[in-house]
């Protein structure tokens, strides 16, 4: 990574899209504080685009959401209508040409585009449009949407050239752009990434979780749906939707409710936080052991310990069988993911400036540790020591999700096979490495279960090793094959 900063050893968050159309005000600020709302989606760079019915603005920097924007920046931002990104680079490097919205003019006016996913067909596309003159100024893969859109703008209208890019176009994405002032949202056919509408007093928002809207005062309308496109009205006095592509199943990814949206948010009509305390209580049914203490990793493990420690107190005959529930290590918040750590010595103690265990909750007593996931497992190993060296008899780890075996494609930062401690590894055999007393991971049925819905309309690529997308060298969990490069679609087409 650059300027000698430690890439985290867990996953890292995706990204975050946002668009507002109002009826009068400026769209910066609400814009702004959105993005404040999704910022734990990414934390590399942060934009805003918006038009005032004349001509695009743009702010595009790299860094925090509060450190790229002060007031001069906001009072620059015209116009009631805009779009705004939270980025960590999934697809691309990290510099600024690939920070995001990706905004750009041409014939047929001006161009602003958000995304959260990733494109498995990306190279190919940028390879056909190159071949025909379009000049490309970065790495990702949000440009090269932004181009075929404003290629198939040049010969239909709206809705149909948003359609002929969707016939193209191949994984994930939710899209927020703008065509000179007007606001549109975009959900890829399988509902891979989450989007949702919300109204509010003066207009309309898209936003990649129902938490953006909550921070404006909003009211949550729905979730855009699969394959859907959304448009704005000007004004902000309301919004017109077209389905234009419709799968027989979506692929909605598991891990937004395990652990990158917000716990306050609503996504796929499901509360994130009830998810993971029923995520929890499963995991209680499944793999419940008998301890003296139930104990979250903070911050992603609390709901799951939550559910766990409930549904172990509802199983106990009497208060002697209880389970205490405690928070028994605690984060220094101040620890950021840009602290530097030069020295193998200085990152093995990363986890200690991060977190501390409180002795008198763990010492001389059997600990159950509930966590969201095991990545690369150089946390969990941590974990495992500083609790035993502050005293705890046993460990045991219990996880709120499958074992992740296989690297996602469809915009999760995500190590690769190699790096994956569960990959072609006995359960047993992370325990042994983790040096955790028991492990267990949760079931995919019993995410399913705790979700309400079946494992065929969700994206488990990263806990199967197969994948709801045509991906080379990669085995698919459904027919599908991804759309052939210079195929002929006619944009009148319905």
């Amino acid at each position: 990574m650059p300027d000698g900063r430690v890439r985290p050893t867990g996953m890292t968050e995706k990204c975050g899209v946002v668009g507002v159309s109002l009826a009068e005000r400026a769209a910066a600020r609400p814009l702004y504080y959105s993005l404040y709302a999704l910022q734990h989606r990414g934390q590399e760079s942060a934009g805003i685009v918006t038009h005032d019915g004349f001509q695009q603005h743009s702010h595009v920097e790299m860094g925090l959401v509060g450190d790229v924007f002060d007031e001069t920046a906001l009072d620059g931002l015209n116009g009631s209508a805009g779009i705004g990104h939270v980025r960590y680079p999934t697809a691309g490097g990290v510099n600024n040409c690939c920070a995001q919205p990706f905004a750009v003019s041409f014939k047929s006016g001006s161009l602003g585009l958000a995304h959260n996913g990733n494109l498995v067909n990306a190279d190919e596309l940028r390879a056909e449009l190159e071949g025909i003159g379009h000049a490309f100024t970065s790495e990702g893969d949000t440009e090269v949407i932004a181009h075929d859109l404003a290629r198939n703008l040049l010969e239909g209208d709206l809705v149909r050239a948003v359609k002929r890019t969707m016939e193209r176009i191949h994984g994930s994405y939710a899209l927020t752009v703008m065509h000179d002032d007007t606001v549109l949202g975009v959900r890829d056919p399988e509902g891979n990434r989450p989007l949702c509408i919300g109204k509010l007093e003066d207009g309309y928002v898209l936003a990649s979780e129902s938490a953006a809207i909550d921070t404006l005062d909003g009211e949550l309308v729905r979730d855009v749906r699969p394959g859907e496109l959304v448009v704005l009205e000007q004004g902000g006095e309301g919004f017109d939707s077209y389905q234009l592509v419709e799968r027989d199943s979506t692929a909605h990814c598991f891990f937004e409710h395990v652990y990158f949206a917000r716990p306050d948010s609503v996504i796929d009509d499901t509360l994130v936080y009830e998810a993971r305390r029923n995520l929890g209580r499963a995991l209680w049914e499944e793999s419940g052991i008998e301890s003296d203490v139930v104990m979250p990793v903070p911050d992603s493990g609390r709901a799951f310990a939550s559910g766990y420690a409930e549904a172990a107190n509802e199983d106990a005959d009497t208060d002697d069988e209880a389970v205490e529930f405690a928070e028994g290590l605690m984060k220094n918040r101040y620890v950021g993911r840009t602290f530097i750590m030069p020295t193998q010595d200085e990152r093995e103690r990363a986890v200690r400036l991060k977190l501390n265990p409180i002795r008198s909750t763990v010492e001389g007593k059997s600990v159950t540790l509930i966590d969201d996931s095991i990545v690369r497992g150089t946390t969990s190993t941590q974990l495992v020591d500083l609790l035993k060296d502050a005293g705890a008899e046993e460990v045991h780890m219990r996880i709120g999700a499958p074992a992740i075996v296989a690297p996602c494609y469809m915009g999760i930062d995500m190590a690769s096979r190699d790096e994956l401690i569960a990959a072609g590894r006995s359960v047993e055999d992370v325990r042994e490495e983790i040096g955790a007393d028991s492990l267990a991971y949760l079931s995919i049925d019993a995410v399913a279960d705790a979700l309400d819905q079946s494992r065929a309309d969700l994206c488990l690529g990263c806990v199967t090793g197969e994948y709801p997308y045509d991906i080379d060298g990669e085995a698919s969990d459904r027919d599908v094959t991804r759309p052939g490069v210079g195929e002929t679609v006619v944009v009148g087409d319905d």
